[in-house]
């Protein structure tokens, strides 16, 4: 059975991720230590708020180079919502705050020209794989295998104001429309991470959770 550590920073909604999780078949731990987290075979970071608030605990409690070190060590790592958005460089919602700057862009606020389109973007909408997946990667950048767990469009549920804006459309996983086509969400190496959220996602969301877990007990 897979390891799954869910990273404990204070934000809501980690029981219902680490419920989902579990029914996906991990056993799951959540935690603020680094010394249990880093026993797990996945590093799962969720998250909703405020990207400044998420950034200022991770800092005070130590935890982002810990997040830091996982990323670069290439180990197993799913994000989902504030897990997404932290991995960029910083975001419109907290200027001059850094994220961890794993993927080069900025994330920017929903302004979208239908007035008709309300923010935040709160519902169901459709994910489908990014069709500029065959651009080519950076060099050195690895593949990933998570990029295939997602082959059709399907639907999940979205609750955020602010989109993911990488500079390298090469770790683009999926796409999403609201206005405009925007990133909802990235894959590189053994990292993947989603602007949507699988827990509230019903049986579309727990399928891909699966599937995240095979990949991990595959080691891809």
């Amino acid at each position: 059975m897979i390891r799954v550590g869910v990273l404990d920073y204070g934000t809501g909604n980690l029981r219902s991720v680490a419920k989902a999780l579990e029914a996906a078949g991990g056993r799951v731990t959540v935690s603020d230590d680094r010394r249990v987290l880093g026993k797990s075979d996945l590093l799962v970071v969720p998250g909703q708020g405020a990207f400044g608030a998420a950034a200022d605990v991770l800092r005070r409690r130590g935890l982002a180079p810990f997040v830091k070190e996982w990323l670069a060590e290439d180990r197993p790592f799913f994000g989902i919502c504030l897990g997404l958005q932290l991995l960029f460089e910083g975001s419109e919602e907290a200027p001059g705050v850094k994220g961890f700057g794993i993927l080069p862009g900025r994330v920017r606020k929903f302004r979208p020209k239908d007035r008709t389109l309300k923010v935040p973007h709160i519902g169901w909408n459709q994910v489908s794989p990014f069709s500029g997946s065959s651009v080519a990667r950076r060099p050195g950048v690895p593949a990933s295998r998570y990029r295939s767990l997602l082959p059709r469009p399907d639907y999940f549920y979205f609750v955020h104001s602010f989109y993911a804006d990488p500079e390298d459309r090469s770790s683009v996983w999926t796409e999403t429309d609201y206005g405009g086509r925007f990133c909802s969400g990235v894959a590189r190496g053994r990292m993947a991470a989603v602007q949507f959220h699988p827990e509230k996602s019903g049986e579309a969301g727990l399928a891909l959770l699966k599937s995240v877990l095979r990949t991990v007990s595959k080691g891809s």
